[in-house]
């Protein structure tokens, strides 16, 4: 899996979907998804993430649909800053 990172419409606000591993296990597998979340302010500066959380890979990908007929676009603006 890859990291997907989602901006809205205003340009305003993202989301950055990546692989959540469980090291806590003695073999990490890869069952959930770390939604990470924040604010653009400006174009030229680098984001400001707010907070994340870890969901099923299954209610992701709502989410990530849900995104998407809202408007959200895929970008690939910030790769270099996460």
């Amino acid at each position: 899996m890859e990291k997907f990172t989602l901006i809205n419409k205003d340009r305003s606000r993202i989301k950055i979907f990546e692989p959540f591993e469980d090291v806590s296990e003695p073999s990490p597998s890869i069952d959930a998804m770390m939604i990470s979340y924040g604010c653009v302010y400006k174009r030229s500066s680098k984001p400001v993430l707010k907070g994340s959380r870890v969901e099923t890979i299954e209610a992701a990908r709502k989410e990530y649909k849900q995104l998407l007929d809202e408007g959200w676009k895929k970008t690939s603006i910030f790769k270099g800053y996460f």
